[in-house]
């Protein structure tokens, strides 16, 4: 079970991921924690990935592109995995299917869920997170018991840069100009499936199931 999840930014893939992850027991895998991982173990890879980080640069696809291909090589890969924030751009798409084609492997699905940018923005302007414990909460969907406290460590909760109005339709721009074109990549390999995203939570995920026969 090898699986791509496609969707713009606040669509919700990460957290549909995490409950495909839980139920078939593969790892969810993204690029900002093979990043940490293989910085805070030192290795090779991960030192040539924070030169560019340190320097302020983006990481090269090509360096990407080998860290993720090393870490879907490890043990708890064996029945699966997510990829989740990879690939983001078409020659990343490209780079990571001669890397599996080296080493006999192909993906099984990528999921796109398609949300709005409208409800996205929306989503994402709602959202409030706690200085404290980082908590997210939303004040319509999940707002907590006091107006502006945290529920569980009584923290002050903000809206975070990230998702102030102005940054979410920038975050949009950039996601529609480069990685969108992916979904016509994978259309062309024949792995696509699109699920309506602006659906519950639960319904997103039984939909999935559906897509992938659990």
């Amino acid at each position: 079970m090898k699986i791509v999840m496609l969707g713009a930014p606040g669509a919700g893939k990460g957290t549909q991921a995490d409950m495909i992850a839980d139920m078939f027991s593969i790892p969810h895998i993204s690029t900002g924690d093979i990043f940490r991982e293989n910085i805070k173990n030192g290795t090779e890879l991960g030192a040539k990935a924070k030169g560019y980080m340190d320097k302020g640069e983006l990481v090269p696809d090509e360096l990407v592109c080998d860290l993720v291909v090393d870490r879907i090589q490890q043990d708890d890969c064996v029945k699966g995995y997510i990829l989740d924030g990879f690939p983001r751009t078409i020659p990343q798409a490209n780079a990571l299917e001669e890397a599996l084609k080296a080493i006999g492997q192909k993906l099984d699905y990528a999921i796109d869920i398609e949300v709005p940018d409208e409800n996205i923005i929306s989503r994402m302007s709602g959202r409030r997170s706690c200085t404290g414990c980082n908590a997210v909460y939303h004040v319509v969907y999940n707002p907590p018991k006091t107006e502006g406290i945290c529920d569980k460590c009584g923290g002050k909760l903000v809206l975070r840069d990230d998702d102030k109005p102005e940054t979410v339709k920038n975050r949009l721009n950039v996601y529609h100009e480069q990685t969108q074109p992916l979904i016509d990549f994978y259309k062309g390999t024949g792995v696509l499936h699109e699920v309506d995203g602006t659906q519950t939570m639960e319904k997103v995920f039984a939909d999935i199931k559906n897509v992938i026969g659990a």
